[in-house]
């Protein structure tokens, strides 16, 4: 049934549990996340050098200064995204996150530039990325993936895990995120 819903509606609907029409959304962002999840969906439909997106990408920079939002329209993100509190994120442009997947402040997902691990993040799918979590290097985080508040993780984290701590350490979890990402599409 998700299926027919576009890609903002499903973002929203990870907030609400309620599918939503494009009325029922612009009310909705009265809400800074919910705000800025609109206008970055908007800049990732239109093309970059079109009016459309020479407009959106403009709004989405002022509301990047704004909100302290720092996510950019390359950024794939999958369906889902929620941002769990607003003020200062800031996620390379070829960062690739999954569906489902929850970020909350002061998070930091971003590119090691030298080494082994040089490059950037891939998240999976239902990651939840908790208050001042650092993701760097060239590395995957698996699916079902639970990044505890202040962990610091530069290393491949494998599906149905728990990663805390600086250095962070992986803890196998089947249920890592069960009750942390609601509303799931």
């Amino acid at each position: 049934m998700a299926d027919q819903y576009s890609t903002l509606q499903k973002d929203f609907y990870r907030e609400s549990g309620k599918w939503l029409s494009t009325i029922q959304i612009w009310k909705k962002c009265i809400n800074p996340n919910l705000h800025f999840i609109y206008i970055l969906r908007k800049a990732q439909q239109s093309g970059k050098k079109s009016l459309p997106g020479i407009f959106w990408r403009i709004v989405l920079r002022h509301y990047q200064i704004k909100y302290g939002f720092q996510i950019y329209p390359e950024t794939e993100i999958g369906d889902g995204f929620y941002l769990g509190h607003w003020g200062s994120l800031v996620i390379n442009p070829k960062v690739k996150i999954g569906k489902n997947c929850n970020i909350a402040q002061g998070v930091t997902i971003g590119q090691q530039n030298r080494g082994g691990k040089a490059g950037f993040p891939v998240v999976g799918d239902e990651v939840w990325i908790g208050t001042n979590a650092v993701i760097v290097g060239g590395i995957t985080i698996g699916n079902n993936v639970l990044v505890a508040p202040n962990a610091y993780v530069n290393f491949d984290v494998p599906a149905n895990s728990v990663v805390m701590g600086n250095p962070a350490k992986i803890y196998e979890t089947k249920n890592a995120t069960e009750s942390y990402i609601n509303n799931k599409i």
